[in-house]
């Protein structure tokens, strides 16, 4: 709890705890801080089956909150995965010394799952710097799904995802959990061909910033091979006009092509605009590394930077349900919750042999938190914690 308390304070090193031991912090949490000699040791005590039991804890209170009626309920759910790159620094730090797959640096290479819309994290995964993006997809997918279901999202599930997750194994997994996908593809020669099969009247326009430089055609598309293992799918493609005066355009480039296969019914443009939609994803890994402490592995152990990982999700989570279920909003972002909320100044006053903590009257925000405050107290977690 100290560290999560850290972490949505500002703090994203192990060191930076250290804030919260000064003038009435603890009070004002309710529990001891233990210095950061102490919280250091306590992560550096975590394998990697501890690291698990964490993401046990983040995916109870998923099901709390979900279930609180805050989840989607019977409305779809639709699930963006992704990987980001937290860079490290030096030789030290086990699994995460290696340069990464994509980028070049060195550091680790996470999965993430998150909740389009909200911004809610519903499960990670750390990995070694040198991991490709789809390394352990499949088994991730798996787990996301099945959390999902527990956390009480009832109605239909979509994972959408980019090229670096285009796998056999990945869409098999949305298969057998009932799930639709929408991933993107990546052009190699198979799917140049089926591109050139799409007549010329097939192409619609679409709203871009440079009237007709962006059209959306659909062919029927086997996926991954031929024979038994192969699958039937619809292999939706944009094409779009290189920019005036852009080295594409320079070089006579009349398109740059982008791809995706689904297995969803629906007009083909409005699943083409959904599926762009999934760059939202990159908002909830801004607001880890910006909001939490995510930018940062604090330690040389993977177990110790496994848990650090699943105390940002958990504090991320935390931050998102507050505003969701305290302020009735969806995306407002931790940054912007601290300034507003968690670091109001305060001091603490004894009066007829009560604590009592005085805010500023005139706080720009005030009528925000005490109206969060007044609704989280009204909130029934029904579903017990279990120890």
């Amino acid at each position: 709890m100290a560290l999560i308390a850290s972490l949505l304070a500002g703090g994203d090193c192990i060191d930076d705890a250290d804030a919260l031991r000064a003038a009435g912090a603890e009070a004002v949490l309710g529990h001891p801080v233990p210095a950061p000699s102490t919280l250091g040791t306590f992560l550096r005590s975590f394998t990697w089956g501890h690291a698990k039991q964490l993401e046990v804890v983040s995916q109870e209170l998923l099901k709390r909150v979900w279930g609180s009626g805050a989840g989607p309920g019977r409305s779809q759910l639709t699930i963006d995965l992704d990987s980001t790159i937290c860079e490290t620094y030096g030789l030290q730090k086990q699994g995460g010394w290696r340069f990464t797959h994509q980028s070049g640096v060195r550091g680790y290479h996470p999965l993430l799952a998150t909740a389009a819309g909200w911004g809610d994290a519903i499960h990670c995964r750390l990995r070694g710097g040198n991991a490709n993006s789809g390394r352990g997809a499949a088994s991730f997918v798996n787990e996301t799904l099945l959390r999902a279901r527990r956390a009480d999202a009832q109605g239909p599930l979509l994972l959408r995802a980019d090229s670096g997750f285009y796998s056999q194994r990945v869409v098999n997994a949305c298969v057998r959990h009932g799930a639709r996908f929408s991933i993107t593809v990546r052009l190699n020669e198979k799917l140049w061909k089926a591109i050139d099969s799409i007549p010329e009247q097939a192409w619609t326009p679409i709203p871009y910033w440079l009237e007709g430089a962006a059209e959306v055609a659909e062919v029927s598309y086997q996926a991954f091979g031929v024979g038994r293992k192969s699958r039937q799918v619809r292999l939706i493609v944009r094409r779009v006009q290189p920019t005036p005066g852009s080295q594409l355009h320079l070089q006579g480039v009349l398109f740059t092509y982008h791809a995706f296969i689904t297995d969803r019914e629906g007009d083909t443009l409005e699943l083409e605009a959904d599926h762009r939609r999934h760059a939202v994803v990159e908002s909830t890994i801004r607001d880890l590394k910006e909001g939490v402490g995510l930018n940062h592995m604090p330690s040389g152990r993977v177990g110790a930077n496994a848990a650090w990982l699943a105390l940002n999700v958990l504090a991320h989570n935390l931050a998102r349900w507050l505003t969701r279920l305290g302020l009735g909003e969806d995306l407002l972002t931790t940054k912007r919750l601290r300034r507003r909320l968690f670091s109001v100044p305060g001091r603490l006053v004894r009066s007829a042999r009560t604590q009592r903590l005085r805010l500023p009257e005139h706080w720009p925000w005030a009528e925000q938190f005490l109206r969060a405050l007044e609704r989280l107290r009204a909130v029934d977690f029904a579903t017990p914690m279990r120890a």
